[in-house]
């Protein structure tokens, strides 16, 4: 059965805008591009600390098999991570993996 990857971000003060930017722009293509499915993305309405994004695997050995090919490659390794801790106060960022429900349109 599929599950999903509800991960909520803290943005650092004064950074949601350039956060969205490299997301949408840079991280997400990118994970596209190496099969990862991407539900939707999301910012805080009155709250500019708040990002939230999903995402979908079908199995557990296909989101260890995704993430291998995002994160332990170059690109992530010298374009992406070492730009991460400007934007996101990491230590409060929650991941919680959620499965739908028998009736949830996103199954």
């Amino acid at each position: 059965m599929a599950f999903y990857e509800l991960r909520q971000y803290k943005v650092v003060p004064g950074k949601l805008a350039g956060w969205v930017k490299i997301m949408e722009e840079e991280i997400i293509p990118f994970q596209v591009s190496k099969g990862m499915v991407i539900c939707g993305s999301f910012q805080g309405e009155t709250d500019a600390s708040v990002y939230v994004w999903i995402r979908r695997f079908e199995s557990e050995a296909q989101r260890e098999a995704q993430y291998k090919e995002v994160y332990e490659s170059d690109y992530w390794k010298t374009k992406i991570a070492p730009r991460v801790p400007e934007y996101l106060d990491r230590p409060n960022n929650v991941v919680t993996r959620i499965v739908p429900t028998s009736r949830s349109p996103m199954q």
